[in-house]
């Protein structure tokens, strides 16, 4: 059975101030760490090529009040986010691709209710990345096109 390669760089927009993520695919932890940090991390997984349909999730953990820096009035002047950079299959990065089909779920650090938003390459709240996608990643890939 062939297979094909998931890989992405992760990391935080800050160096001081480490968050936590695990990775899924369906429902198989793929990665899990609670100290990501600014420098980037690349990651690869694999995938077999069976015809299915799939769900990849990038679940942030472990921010807190800490992470932000308010002003006086209120405006955040310092946040930290973590990034997720250059998702591909098989080399091929998804680029829009991503941005179109991904979700971000989250309720805002629990200040707010939960919401549905679109994602952006950077998650600033605790919450949820997914992206749906079926194999063969190839076939995939064109309907996304």
């Amino acid at each position: 059975m062939s297979s094909y390669t998931i890989s992405c760089t992760i990391g935080t927009t800050d160096s001081t101030a480490p968050l936590g993520l695990e990775i899924w695919l369906n429902d198989v932890r793929l990665f899990d760490t609670n100290h990501v940090v600014y420098d980037a991390l690349p990651l690869t997984f694999g995938l077999d090529d069976n015809e299915d349909e799939h769900e990849l999730r990038f679940v942030m953990t472990g921010k807190t009040q800490e992470h932000t820096k308010l002003d006086t009035a209120g405006n955040i002047i310092k946040d930290v986010s973590l990034t997720i950079k250059d998702l591909a299959f098989d080399e091929i990065k998804l680029g829009q691709v991503f941005i179109d089909r991904a979700t971000y779920i989250h309720n805002f650090n629990g200040t707010k209710e939960e919401t549905v938003d679109k994602f952006y390459g950077q998650m600033g709240c605790n919450g949820t990345v997914s992206l749906c996608f079926t194999t063969p990643i190839y076939l995939w890939l064109l309907e996304c096109m």
